[in-house]
């Protein structure tokens, strides 16, 4: 990140890597704000540069700079049997990248090339912005970008590839099969691990737009975070906002942020929160064709995740009672506390990740399925040993629903940052 930043603001202030006990406490404050006006306005002269400065800027990232013709034959002229999808940017497709490309510069590795649609609500501006954090940030919880392509009036951007695709399609559009619990929770915990580390960069980014088409998933499940075309610096100083025009998704953006303009990382820390009740619901944060208040998933859900006995009406029935009461409170609670109509009144992401990384030890403690005993056909007391079974098999499921659904008024007294917590009605999302 500060190898791009050199380029615009030269060397760090000589002994600006010494030690408190090195310099005085007063002095080295002062540093520390120059350096971090210096680094705001930094991203605002990448996006002013001209292409051909920005190339020679991004080359010290490690970005591939791809012609159009390369792009071409990674994707087979852009083939229909590639195509991935289709985005707010433009249609995404699979293209694999090898040495005959680029003898000795390219490893082997299949790649999403986004092409951004010249008649789609994003452009030069948005292209720009996913070039230029991707190029400064890099995280294991942020997707990498590879390079990046200019040509004439077509702009496109070339990822690592995500074997899974977009959790807003294994939670709401394949019908085959459901994700089990202990996947929710460990993309819940990489998303917001990716959030964190956003928030508490160097420059603070402000990312904007999270939500369930914007979290793709590896091999294995792993979160990433994608699409920084919305994203934004955050207030530096004394600053306790940016205003800018409201853009996002309706039904993720925070309910201040669509009044007011007012972006701070707690809409983000809202955002969150819409997704991870997604998560522990299996429905869409707006969803027009349900009834009355359901239509909208915060107004609907928000009121039950207090009460521990009253969580299973809104828990999702895909997951068949399949996960632990224990966690999935805890992970309700932090729901409720993203969701605080008060943005002051919400978690950090910081303070979400470390509620939240804890619940993926106790994934095994989910109830287990029905229990088949085969007796031996040559065991006289088979019919006594298979009513002994069913009899063990009976008082487990008993126990276990008893996990699930625990007796009493029992309440969360402590927010996820450690304050009590209060609940005022949050205002309808109006969407952005």
């Amino acid at each position: 990140m500060r190898t791009l930043f050199r380029c615009f603001v030269g060397s760090e202030p000589a002994g600006s890597e010494m030690s408190g006990d090195e310099r005085a406490p007063a002095a080295a404050r002062t540093t520390k704000k120059k350096a971090v006006r210096r680094m705001a306005s930094a991203t605002a002269r990448l996006r002013s540069l001209s292409l051909d400065d920005l190339s020679r800027t991004l080359a010290t990232s490690g970005l591939h700079a791809f012609t159009l013709a390369e792009l071409k034959a990674a994707t087979r002229n852009f083939s229909s049997s590639h195509f991935i999808g289709e985005g707010g940017f433009g249609p995404v497709y699979k293209g694999f990248l090898d040495e005959r490309l680029r003898p000795g510069e390219l490893q082997p590795q299949h790649v999403a090339v986004k092409y951004l649609d010249a008649d789609g609500p994003q452009g030069h501006r948005e292209w720009l912005a996913e070039v230029v954090y991707l190029g400064m940030l890099s995280h294991p919880h942020l997707v990498k970008l590879i390079g990046y392509g200019c040509q004439d009036e077509q702009r496109m951007l070339v990822y690592e590839y995500m074997a899974r695709g977009s959790l807003e399609h294994h939670l709401f559009k394949n019908l085959l099969s459901s994700l089990p619990w202990c996947t929710r929770l460990k993309i819940a915990v990489g998303a917001a691990k990716g959030l964190a580390f956003l928030h508490e960069a160097e420059t603070p980014v402000i990312y904007r737009d999270f939500k369930a088409s914007n979290i793709l998933l590896d091999s294995d499940y792993t979160a990433k975070l994608s699409d920084f075309g919305l994203a934004k610096e955050g207030p530096q100083g004394d600053d306790t906002h940016v205003t800018t025009r409201v853009m996002g998704t309706h039904g993720y953006a925070a309910p201040e942020y669509i009044l007011t303009g007012h972006l701070t990382s707690k809409s983000d820390v809202y955002s969150f929160g819409v997704v991870l009740l997604e998560l522990l619901t299996g429905r869409r944060s707006v969803d027009k064709r349900r009834r009355g208040r359901e239509q909208h998933l915060v107004d609907w859900a928000r009121p039950y995740l207090r009460r521990p006995e009253r969580l299973h009406r809104v828990m999702d029935p895909s997951l068949d009672g399949q996960y632990s009461g224990k966690a999935a409170h805890k992970a309700a609670m932090v729901a409720y506390h993203c969701l605080h109509s008060v943005p002051k009144s919400r978690p950090t992401m910081r303070d979400v990740v470390d509620t939240l990384e804890p619940l993926l030890a106790i994934c095994g403690d989910v109830p287990a399925g029905p229990f088949v005993y085969t007796a031996p056909a040559d065991d006289g007391k088979a019919d006594e040993a298979a009513a002994a079974a069913r009899k063990k098999c009976l008082a487990s499921a008993v126990h276990a629903e008893g996990e699930l659904l625990p007796a009493g008024n029992q309440r969360y007294a402590r927010s996820v940052a450690g304050r009590k917590s209060s609940s005022p009605k949050l205002s309808r999302d109006r969407g952005a």
